[in-house]
């Protein structure tokens, strides 16, 4: 990751539901309440960075952690369920512009096997539509780009790019048969 990365940067203010340990005093404006204690047993949606921060601190010489973090929503067990049902037919964007991204840093922080093979899976079968739609671009134009509309960032920059490359192919051949006559 770059400092000046800006997907990167977006990935990080996702936010994500945190639970706190231990109770700390002078937080509690980060669930609305000034002048007050975080309280243990709260319940409040951090960005990742943050999350991140709070909830690696045991190693960082803390009895305990300050925070426990939580599947954010866009990767919850009903998202899972509907990746495994139909990858293809899930709105990515809606749930995070970047989703494999925040997908990435959750797994960092948590051990999560099925989940691993659950982004896996989506992004083989997604990748094999992407590149579909690319080499093909009057099916994304008829649909009323309603494909592309549910890609997240990565797959966008996918689409791009196998684009682009679908069209310098044809472009080659085309100079090619050109040349030949």
């Amino acid at each position: 990751m770059s400092y000046y990365d800006i997907d990167a940067i977006l990935t990080d203010a996702q936010k994500v539901p945190c639970t706190f340990e231990i109770t700390i005093p002078g937080l509690g404006y980060l669930e609305g309440n000034s002048n007050t204690d975080i309280k243990q047993g709260t319940r409040v949606e951090l960005p990742l960075w943050l999350a991140e921060m709070l909830g690696v601190s045991q190693r960082l010489g803390t009895e305990q952690n300050v925070v426990t973090l939580d599947l954010p929503p866009a990767l919850a067990p009903r998202v899972q369920n509907a990746l495994k049902a139909n990858p293809c037919t899930v709105d990515l964007r809606s749930l995070a512009s970047h989703y494999y991204s925040l997908g990435e840093r959750i797994l960092g922080l948590l051990e999560e096997d099925e989940l691993v093979d659950i982004l896996s899976e989506t992004f083989k079968k997604r990748a094999a539509e992407i590149a579909d739609h690319a080499h093909n671009p009057q099916g994304v134009i008829s649909s009323g780009g309603e494909f592309l509309k549910g890609l997240d960032e990565n797959e966008r920059q996918l689409f791009k790019i196998s684009h682009e490359s679908a069209k310098a192919i044809r472009a080659f051949l085309s100079d090619r048969s050109n040349t030949k006559k």
